[in-house]
């Protein structure tokens, strides 16, 4: 009863999906080495980035020395940062369409509706 109550919220008028046997799919498995191989070293790439100029600023002095100017390189870093962010979501942006499009394939395999 649950998975036909929980079909038909989803607008699938009661049809029945095997989440067991979409999760054991290739194409699902796929998915999820994907999705792994690019989330896991963007984001050790993020937090190792992020987390540096804390640590550098504190423990260390290279970040204040002079970059030009008056402007040290901690500023330099900090400004880095943001660059960093901005490029890894335009760059995950990129990669989610690629997601998007397996995603679909996932859905025609098990008799789903195409967005």
């Amino acid at each position: 009863m649950g998975n036909s109550v929980s079909a038909q919220k989803s607008g699938d008028q009661g049809k029945s999906r095997n989440y067991a046997a979409i999760i054991q799919s290739e194409s699902f498995q796929e998915l999820l080495r994907r999705k792994k191989a690019f989330i896991l070293p963007s984001s050790i790439f993020f937090f190792v980035f992020y987390f540096s100029l804390p640590i550098l600023t504190s423990y260390f002095t290279i970040l204040n020395t002079k970059a030009f100017g008056a402007i040290s390189w901690a500023w330099v870093f900090g400004f880095a940062q943001f660059i960093m962010t901005w490029g890894l979501c335009i760059l995950y942006t990129k990669r989610a369409k690629e997601f998007d499009v397996l995603v679909e394939k996932i859905k025609q395999e098990n008799g789903g509706k195409k967005s």
